[in-house]
């Protein structure tokens, strides 16, 4: 388990100013793997108010097939309890792809907040499908990381989302 500094939201937010400040990581760790040549997305996981870990694409990084920003920070959690995966949310900058979705249904993760849905439209239905409760924020930070990654490092972003350019 990676070590994540004890951090919860200030008391007194309403539960979408919490939304947004645990979105805040996420953006937070993309603009740290932009700027590593990576993937512009990032991801973290609370539990009960508590951060439990945070991750980012890292997929050029470390020469990875599937380090996708939901599936480093679940990673970077360690092993856990079921029950605390069905307890908790997962923030993401962008809609989940259908690999990183199959992952918070294998453990039952049972809300996803999304930064953005605009740029890529993910496995949403599938999750939906499965109960999974999808609150997208559209925050524009999301939005232009992503619009910037497309359009500077487009073979890049096809490789990630496994089409060909």
């Amino acid at each position: 388990m990676t070590e994540v500094p004890a951090v919860s939201s200030p008391p007194g937010l309403s539960p979408e100013e919490q939304d947004r400040f645990y979105l805040a990581l996420a953006v937070e760790q993309a603009r740290i793997g932009w700027a590593e040549g990576g993937v512009p997305i990032g991801a973290a996981l609370v539990h009960e108010g508590k951060v439990l870990a945070v991750g980012r694409n890292r997929r050029v990084q470390m020469g990875s097939a599937i380090r996708h920003g939901e599936t480093d920070c679940i990673e970077r959690a360690g092993r856990l309890p079921a029950s605390v995966y069905r307890h908790s949310v997962l923030y993401t900058t962008l809609s989940p792809c259908s690999m990183c979705a199959g992952m918070a249904l294998l453990y039952e993760v049972p809300r996803i907040v999304i930064g953005e849905n605009r740029t890529f439209l993910g496995a949403e239905d599938l999750l939906r499908s499965h109960g999974v409760r999808l609150d997208v924020l559209d925050d524009r930070d999301c939005i232009a990381l992503m619009q910037r990654m497309i359009a500077e490092r487009p073979a890049l972003w096809n490789e990630d989302i496994g089409e060909e350019p």
